[in-house]
């Protein structure tokens, strides 16, 4: 995976999100979850490459950057949270794919359970 159109592809298979472009700016393409207007995604194209910032799981966090030179800390957001993956053709897909998933759920509302 290695174009924008993949990575939007790929989000919007997930349930109940949509494509935005908030900044005015045609460079940054943000993929949210229609209910809480949450972005999971933040797409955009630097040096070169398209990077996609997702939010992590700070126990996957350290695996996956130690486990990908493209996966850094966050370009432009927090570095504890959020990460940047490039895609530069050294992840494989399926990496890629799982992590976008995992920021979808970590930026989904979840449901409160109610006590009786």
């Amino acid at each position: 995976m290695k174009e924008r159109s993949e990575v939007i592809a790929v989000c919007m298979k997930l349930k109940e999100v949509y494509e935005d472009y908030p900044f005015h700016d045609t460079n940054w393409t943000l993929m949210r979850h229609k209910k809480n207007k949450k972005a999971f995604a933040w797409i955009y194209e630097r040096e070169g490459n398209i990077w996609i910032n997702v939010k992590c799981d700070p126990e996957w966090r350290d695996f996956w950057r130690s486990t990908y030179v493209s996966v850094i800390p966050a370009y432009h957001q927090n570095k504890e949270h959020w990460s940047s993956i490039i895609l530069d053709g050294t992840i494989p897909d399926n990496d890629i794919i799982r992590m976008i998933g995992e920021s979808y759920e970590l930026t989904n509302d979840k449901k409160k359970s109610v006590k009786n």
